[in-house]
């Protein structure tokens, strides 16, 4: 494999953006993968700090996550839920003994002052994670779901209501004034700067939030970095959360073709490669169309050395 020179970027979500992000781990020398975790999702539950997208890449990166569950950690406990439950508390957001005392240690720190940063960056050390994890903002930005039933907090719609409601948008609570986080703002100004990874997440809700805070799209783009895009839709499903029903509910085809429309209209010039699945192959030349260089290869990440090579491929492209 041919390996970049400099460090590496990668822009996640949760499940699906962390399986790469821990190919890429595998793939690159330590101290060479950055990741900017979406915190969008995140919420105030239980008077504490949720940052579901954060602590499911620290979780797949540290080795603890539960593979079979998709989120939270491998061996978990339910005691204090159900306890919870049995004084009529809220439970409709499940958090695990183990997983809580990721949550009462992180709540602690940002009461006494710390950045999510810094409490990011400690916590990856506790776990024994070598790689960059950051926040994309150390500010506030909330993901708001405008649908049939109104307008809910992200959480609410995907977890409370399970998805079901008919979304017909998103907007980011707090976006226009949130700055990025500063360490990715001068990752991004350093010439060696190898390039961009935007994984498999969901690009309405995991993917937007980053790229519009604080305009970083534009500062990627006018880096002239190269900019792989990963498509989180394979033969016209999503392999993980609700992307695949949200882009038929607003109305747009639910294909890697679709996902590449979306990032081409709203972030024109910005994606250099974008990266589908061999049972899309036939969409490439209309996603070449687009202006983007069209790679096709295995994406489905089913075990670990599926990570593996498919990061290895998207170093290639850098």
């Amino acid at each position: 494999m041919t390996m970049p020179a400099g460090p590496v970027l990668a822009l996640s979500g949760g499940v699906g953006g962390a399986k790469l992000c821990l190919g890429l781990s595998d793939c690159l020398p330590a101290g060479r993968l950055h990741i900017a975790c979406n915190t969008g999702d995140d919420f105030q539950h239980l008077g504490l700090t949720i940052c579901p997208d954060i602590d499911t890449v620290l979780y797949t990166l540290s080795g603890r996550s539960n593979v079979a569950q998709g989120w939270g950690l491998a061996g978990e406990t339910w005691q204090v839920m159900e306890a919870l439950q049995g004084l009529g508390g809220d439970t409709w957001f499940r958090l695990g003994d183990r997983d809580l005392a990721t949550h009462l240690w992180r709540a602690g720190e940002l009461a006494r002052g710390a950045t999510l940063s810094a409490v990011t960056a400690a916590l990856a050390g506790r776990l024994g994670v070598s790689v960059r994890v950051y926040p994309m903002s150390d500010e506030a930005v909330r993901t708001r779901v405008r649908c049939d039933q109104g307008e809910l907090a992200f959480q609410e719609y995907f977890v409370r209501e399970q998805c079901r409601p008919q979304v017909e948008g998103f907007y980011f609570d707090g976006i226009g004034s949130a700055l990025l986080q500063p360490d990715l703002a001068e990752l991004c100004r350093d010439p060696a700067l190898a390039g961009v990874i935007i994984c498999p997440s969901n690009p309405f809700v995991s993917v937007d939030p980053i790229l519009q805070l604080d305009n970083f799209w534009q500062t990627l783009r006018q880096s002239q970095v190269p900019v792989v895009a990963v498509a989180p839709i394979v033969a016209g499903q999503a392999l993980k959360g609700p992307a695949a029903k949200m882009m038929a509910e607003l109305g747009l085809p639910v294909t890697a073709l679709g996902v590449a429309e979306h990032y081409a209209a709203g972030y024109p010039g910005l994606i250099t490669t974008f990266v589908i699945d061999g049972s899309d192959a036939a969409l490439s030349a209309s996603i070449a169309a687009l202006g983007m260089e069209v790679k096709v290869m295995p994406t489905i990440m089913r075990e670990r050395a599926d990570k593996q090579a498919l990061a290895a491929a998207c170093l290639e492209l850098l």
